[in-house]
């Protein structure tokens, strides 16, 4: 949620925000009139509200015709401050509706335009020139005997797979190499809970436009999350934080399920574009001036990653209509996929800055001073996407697949060898 202080002193910083989105920006007056009329109720009421008392107050003293005369004025007085209060709270309704709907500030820098208006802005490693002809990644996991989609539908339907042998050993190496390296970056490990309740969700910002993308248990009223930023983000609702303690960092580890709505007939061979997988996601809490510089750690210890694994990438500046409501800024990497010539992403790390802590609760406070709302950030350390990619990469002729040099203690094996009449 913004802050509608900020708003009232610079509204125009909002109304380009929401044109670089390609939003509407005239929710920004739409906003400032609810506000100042909001305000006014509210003036209105507490001014009612204070004659009402003094009224009181005259009355313990007054007798006769005068203390029947203000008994009447006080019984009139009180009709007032009740419509005054209940429009004073309607108002407050309606803004805080309205206020759900408008997404993040971009930051200033951030590309503007859609989807396919990205800024690349590096390229590491040179993708591999085969000299025989690749396999793509379900192939391979076939043959190896890691991926079996087949009994993944017979059992769950379209989208959900298994991950077996060495595809499991796989998955889990890489899981607990990206773990380890954020242990040792100062992150606090988590393993987190995967239904959470709907002040969580929305919280953090994935109720809105995306809501069709999320599974939802309406008996219990609880989201299976898409993602452990919601949990994490919700860990420290309501909690005031001791500003000294900030940065905090955690790295949760958890299955992620998104129902993919729209994305029929996209990405339906293999696990690119699933609805469960695993991943293992940064979060950060920490001083909204230190959110930017944050946000770049953030991206090289994704690139740390990606070094470990051995595969060719590219980082893009997400363009602000692609950002969500949440992100302030995002950067994405995108693995090079040989048998689909083009890069996929792998990776996300996003700056939402105090929006979601503001929907939250959450803050932060240095001695006696007042307690402001913290910056809140996230990325994508490891998740079995890259299973695509690190299989697709690294295979070889014979349909082996050569396991990257850091990743082998976690995996247990050098290379992955094709099951015998596969």
């Amino acid at each position: 949620m913004i802050d509608l202080r900020a708003l009232r002193e610079d509204p125009d910083r909002l109304r380009a925000s929401q044109r670089v989105r390609g939003e509407d920006d005239s929710v920004v007056d739409a906003l400032l009139d609810l506000d100042e009329r909001r305000r006014d109720a509210l003036s209105r009421f507490e001014s009612l509200r204070a004659e009402q008392k003094s009224i009181g107050k005259s009355v313990s003293r007054a007798s006769g015709e005068e203390r029947n005369a203000l008994l009447e004025q006080a019984k009139d007085l009180a009709g007032q401050v009740k419509s005054a209060e209940a429009e004073s709270e309607r108002l407050g309704r309606e803004l805080d509706d309205l206020l759900s709907t408008v997404p993040n500030l971009v930051e200033d820098g951030a590309p503007a335009g859609g989807e396919d208006d990205y800024v690349v802005l590096e390229h590491v490693g040179i993708p591999r020139e085969f000299d025989f002809t690749p396999r793509d990644h379900l192939e391979l996991g076939e043959r190896l005997g890691a991926i079996d989609t087949e009994r993944g539908a017979k059992v769950s339907g379209a989208r959900f797979f298994y991950l077996t042998g060495v595809g499991a050993r796989l998955q889990l190496g890489l899981l607990n190499m990206a773990m380890q390296q954020a242990i040792e970056a100062g992150f606090i490990p988590m393993i987190t809970p995967v239904l959470v309740k709907p002040e969580a969700m929305a919280g953090t910002g994935f109720l809105g436009a995306h809501a069709s993308e999320i599974y939802h248990l309406p008996n219990d009223d609880l989201y299976l999350v898409g993602t452990s930023e919601v949990p994490l983000a919700a860990y420290h609702a309501d909690e005031i934080l001791d500003a000294k303690s900030l940065p905090r960092r955690y790295a949760g580890w958890s299955s992620c399920f998104r129902r993919e709505a729209g994305s029929y007939g996209k990405d339906t061979r293999g696990i690119i574009r699933v609805h469960q997988f695993d991943k293992v996601e940064m979060f950060s809490y920490c001083r909204p001036e230190d959110a930017h510089e944050e946000h770049l750690r953030l991206l090289a210890w994704e690139k740390e990653m990606l070094a470990k694994v051995e595969i060719p990438y590219r980082v893009i500046d997400v363009a602000a209509g692609d950002l969500g409501s949440s992100a302030a800024r995002k950067y994405d990497c995108e693995a090079w996929i040989p048998t689909q010539g083009t890069y996929r992403e792998v990776t996300s790390t996003s700056n939402c800055t105090e929006f979601q802590a503001r929907r939250l609760g959450v803050r932060s406070r240095e001695g006696d001073a007042k307690p402001a709302h913290v910056a809140t950030l996230n990325g994508t350390l490891a998740t079995t996407r890259w299973i695509v990619a690190i299989l697709e990469n690294h295979q070889q002729a014979d349909g082996s697949v050569v396991v990257p040099k850091a990743l082998r203690p976690y995996v247990g094996l050098d290379v992955l060898e094709p099951i015998q009449g596969r």
